[in-house]
């Protein structure tokens, strides 16, 4: 309740439109200046106070003058004399105003409308978002190869895109932080957790497919477009950017070529994130795109796990806490230290290791021994009889020197190299051209086989039950396939290297998505 005179701010003379969130009656200053908010979206300027009690549903009295003249004194509201409803003498001495916005208030209700729908916004994964960016840069990529292109409808569709992104990318991050959340205190309302979860991993599922696609399909467009001279649409995207810059001290010419060198660098550093966001430069500088599909990937994960742990919980399964705690209450009630080592032993099933240090003849006796020898056929390990009889051991004189693996970095250096190089000689053999039969692919390699192996099992694996076609992609978004049932086509052979396999007749075909 507001009682008493108006209180000057902190530091008068200057307006202070934050210092309603930190008093009492917080929540009436901000539910007044709510409604000259929505007031002033409704394109009305002036509020009297029975126009204010009236949007609220309370009474007019002194206490919502004194809240709307202490709004006045902390710079959100302005008032101003209302004398369009004076008759008599009496109405000319009594006080009425008529209160607005100040420019400090406005902006202050932005502010904190900004920061709560910050707060609270759970964000979405928006596959709309993808489709749009694609067929926005298709249309630029039109407008690239015109000698004399529109700048308006340049700027226009470089606009678009620049919102589409970074909506896109606002609203992904939002969505992984709110999904993070929810997995965390997934504790809170289980029922809730589970009824939703489904829905979650399915819609997750949708947007991962489509991320694939249209972020390979959009890194393909993307260097289409460099190749195709962009810089010049985002000069002259810039150019008409610039022409409404506001004129600034100096020479007009120099002026508005300040103003397109500002324009210029902004459109490029967009352009810079957005083929970042889509582009994989080398492994170690993987896209945004590819790491938003393993974060989801690894949500599912966690959604799955902590559906499990749910599960467990609800069913009366104890967790490993409990199993914790119970042990350490035996610890506790052990009778003494040897009942309680017995029990370290019991529960746990390891022995004082003190074989922990060897020596260097040991290392090398071991260094060449296959990964699957038998204890009791691998040579012994020999250790000091000091650190058996005393568990400690310091060797004196000069230390072991670190071993050179130079020559074993260069042998994977070398097998990886040749993995990648007989991958990439295996996904060339794959018919790529267009839609094949698969009793035709009968001249494959083993190592390209055993690729086409893993694509026809990802689109069988993909098909619902009464489909005769499907189409997929793969994890890593370089490869779509689209399998389609021939009617009474009998059974395809395909003979290879490895044996025969057998299936029923179908149409493949196998789409290279990566950039070339």
């Amino acid at each position: 309740m507001v009682t008493g005179p108006p209180q000057p701010a902190h530091g008068q003379g200057e307006p202070q439109p934050f210092t309603h969130l930190g008093v009492p009656n917080a929540d009436l200053y901000r539910s007044l200046l709510r409604t000259f908010a929505r007031a002033k979206e409704r394109f009305i300027v002036h509020l009297r106070p029975e126009d204010v009690a009236a949007e609220l549903r309370i009474d007019a009295d002194e206490q919502l003058t004194l809240a709307l003249d202490q709004l006045v004194i902390w710079g959100n509201l302005r008032a101003d004399v209302d004398t369009s409803r004076v008759t008599t003498v009496e109405d000319f001495h009594r006080k009425r105003c008529l209160y607005q916005l100040t420019g400090a208030g406005q902006a202050a209700e932005q502010a904190i409308a900004f920061y709560e729908e910050a707060i609270g916004r759970r964000g979405q994964l928006q596959s709309v978002a993808l489709a749009d960016i694609a067929d926005r840069l298709r249309s630029l990529h039109v407008l690239a190869t015109d000698p004399d292109p529109d700048p308006a409808k340049v700027h226009l569709l470089l606009l678009s895109v620049a919102e589409r992104f970074s909506s896109l990318a606002d609203n992904a991050q939002a969505f992984m932080s709110a999904l993070r959340r929810a997995i965390d205190f997934s504790d809170g309302d289980v029922d809730g957790f589970l009824a939703y979860k489904e829905r979650l991993i399915d819609y997750i599922n949708r947007f991962i497919a489509d991320l694939a696609n249209r972020g390979a399909q959009i890194a393909l467009l993307l260097k289409d477009l460099e190749a195709a001279g962009h810089d010049r649409l985002l000069e002259l995207g810039a150019r008409r950017e610039a022409a409404d810059a506001v004129p600034e001290g100096g020479d007009a010419a120099e002026s508005l070529g300040m103003a397109e060198k500002r324009a210029l660098d902004g459109w490029r550093n967009r352009w810079r994130g957005l083929d970042d966001w889509f582009t994989s430069r080398d492994a170690g500088h993987p896209s945004q795109a590819r790491l938003l599909r393993q974060a989801a990937v690894t949500a599912i994960k966690q959604l799955i796990d902590a559906v499990g742990l749910l599960n467990e919980r609800r069913s009366g399964r104890s967790d490993r806490s409990a199993d914790f705690r119970a042990l350490a209450r035996w610890f506790a009630e052990a009778p003494d230290d040897q009942a309680a080592h017995r029990l370290w032993r019991a529960a746990f099933g390891m022995s004082p290791a003190r074989h922990l240090s060897v020596t260097s003849d040991t290392t090398d006796a071991w260094q060449d021994l296959p990964p699957g020898t038998a204890w009791r056929d691998a040579p012994p390990i020999r250790i000091s009889p000091q650190l058996r009889k005393t568990g400690a051991y310091e060797r004196r004189g000069k230390p072991n020197q670190v071993r050179d693996r130079s020559a074993e970095r260069e042998l994977l250096r070398r097998q990886a190299e040749r993995e990648a190089t007989e991958t990439a000689a295996a996904r060339r053999q794959l018919p790529t051209a267009g839609p094949a039969l698969l009793s035709g692919l009968d001249v494959l390699e083993p190592r390209a086989f055993r690729l086409f192996l893993a694509l026809l099992g990802d689109a069988l694996a993909a098909r619902a039950p009464g489909d005769t076609e499907v189409k997929t992609v793969t994890s890593d978004g370089t490869l779509e396939v689209r399998l389609s049932l021939v009617p009474d086509g009998g059974t395809a052979r395909i003979r290879t290297a490895d044996g025969v396999l057998r299936g029923p007749e179908h149409v493949i075909e196998i789409t290279d998505l990566a950039p070339s």
